[in-house]
């Protein structure tokens, strides 16, 4: 069974280090050049994912979240841009951002808030992401 069959039935984490493995898993089954869109409420999971995407694609930098950056641009062996757009509300917000300036393929852009910045980059291969947390307090990651 694939990573994205495992996702789509939904996988339950109980540690932090296995939301990361799923992230690293998947930075491998990921084509290149395509937008990853994480849902989620604060505390779901989602910067510890993106950390394990950044360590499945050989980033050796510290990631971390780019609340107040907006975005932040990490090298592997495909570019990662990791964007918080909880804070963008206009597309002129994200516009004035200039991604396509930074952006190189091949990369891989995950976005948390993604709703904020609806459509964008729409022509790319798009991968949904659910985090929600179970009432037993798992986490869980579905695809959707």
């Amino acid at each position: 069974m694939s990573i994205f069959d495992e996702l789509r039935k939904g996988i339950p984490t109980r540690l932090p280090e296995e939301m990361e493995a799923l992230g690293a898993e998947l930075a491998n089954a990921l084509p290149d050049n395509c937008l990853v869109a994480l849902h989620g409420d604060l505390g779901s999971g989602k910067t510890t994912f993106i950390k394990g995407l950044a360590r499945g694609l050989g980033v050796t930098h510290t990631v971390t979240s780019p609340t107040f950056n907006i975005f932040s641009l990490y090298q592997g062996t495909r570019q990662l841009l990791h964007m918080d757009a909880y804070r963008l509300h206009e597309p002129s917000d994200l516009e004035a951002l200039c991604i396509d300036e930074f952006i190189r393929p091949p990369f891989i852009i995950a976005i948390e808030w993604p709703e904020n910045v609806d459509p964008f980059m729409e022509h790319l291969p798009r991968f949904d992401l659910e985090f929600t947390i179970d009432p037993d307090h798992r986490h869980r990651l579905m695809l959707q």
